[in-house]
Parts: C-alpha cells; structure tokens; sequence
C-alpha cells in the first residue's frame, strides 16, 4: 500500500469510531420515535349511585330459625342500589315484632334501609308506633307513638332518634321537642331544645 493511500486510511480510522457512535445514537432516536407509546393504566371509574333493580308493590318478610316472624317491609316502590346497598323505599310501611311479642309499626312517604333493614331513616310524614302490651307477667306496656318529618330507627335494638322536631306520646301523654333520642331497652328518653310536655291525670 504507497504511503498516500495508508495515511488516507489512519485519517479515516481515526474519525470512524466517532461516526459509528452517530450511527448508533441516530438508530436509538429513530426507534424512540416510531415505539409504541406505552399504555397508561386506566382509573376504574367511582360507582355511581344507580338503581340496578327495582321492586313494585312489594313486601319482604324476615323470619328467625324457629319461622317466627321477626318483621316485614312493604312499599310502592323501591330502588336498590348498590354502592351503598340500600333500598330507597316509596310509601314504606315497616313492621317488627320482638320475641316477647312488641309490636313496632313505621311508616313513611320515603325510607332508605340497610341490607338487612337493622337501620331505617324516615322522611316526611314518619310515624313509629310501639303498640301496647300486656305481658304475662309485669306491668302493661302503654302505646307509645313518634312522630316527625325525619326519624331514625334500629329496630333490632329498639332505638329511635331525630335532629329534628318530633313529637312524643305515651298513652294520654304528649310531649314535643327540638331533637330525640329514646332507647327502649336501656329506659332512657332524651328530649332535647325546647321541651314541652303534657302529662294527663292518672285515672
């Protein structure tokens, strides 16, 4: 090889690793390019409060290992929902009766229930009524009656409470109060705001 031709070839070699790392670094921005963009994963979209099934002129009846009845829910209408899965009820008529025999009876232009209907709020028009009762032993139990725009009941544990003005009557008593908490197994009654009662003689 004549010495022109071999001092070509050293200039060349000397430039060749340089452009050989070109080569590569155009190769690694045309594949950057033209890959497929990487899938972001999706966020599962929030329930939405929708009805997956409704029930017309029904009723529903739960009863304990032995067939007794334990209580009963009627309704216009109801619309169940799952993320919350609670019965949304029209024109709700409820109905419990204890192993003792007490009878509790509510009703409603609208209730929302739980799954197991433990737990009832009412609106508009709400009335519980605890039937009276005369046990075998013991002394009378008198009708008690609440009534109020909005009432939450436990029916289960025999509780009834509202932040809002209700009325109370026991027998030929009355009272009325701003809010209410009443727990029947514990005997506690607390009346709240103002207060107004009236207690009729013992006959």
């Amino acid at each position: 090889m004549s010495g022109g031709l071999r001092g070509g070839w050293e200039r060349v070699s000397i430039y060749l690793p340089v452009l050989l790392m070109g080569l590569l670094a155009l190769g690694t921005l045309w594949l950057v390019r033209n890959a497929p963009a990487p899938q972001v994963p999706r966020a599962e979209a929030a329930p939405r409060h929708e009805a997956d099934y409704f029930m017309r002129g029904f009723s529903v009846k739960n009863f304990d290992v032995t067939g007794r009845l334990q209580s009963e829910v009627q309704g216009a209408l109801a619309s169940h929902y799952p993320d919350t899965d609670t019965l949304d009820i029209d024109q709700a008529r409820m109905r419990s009766v204890t192993p003792d025999g007490r009878r509790t009876v509510a009703t409603a232009n609208r209730a929302l229930s739980n799954a197991d209907g433990s737990e009832l709020q009412l609106f508009g028009n709400a009335i519980v009524t605890r039937e009276a009762l005369v046990p075998t032993s013991g002394a009378a139990l008198p009708r008690l009656e609440f009534r109020g725009e909005f009432l939450h009941v436990w029916p289960q544990t025999e509780r009834v409470s509202s932040n809002q003005p209700v009325t109370l009557t026991r027998d030929q008593d009355q009272f009325t109060a701003d809010a209410m908490e009443y727990d029947n197994l514990e005997q506690v009654l607390q009346l709240r705001g103002r207060v107004r009662g009236v207690i009729m003689p013992a006959r």
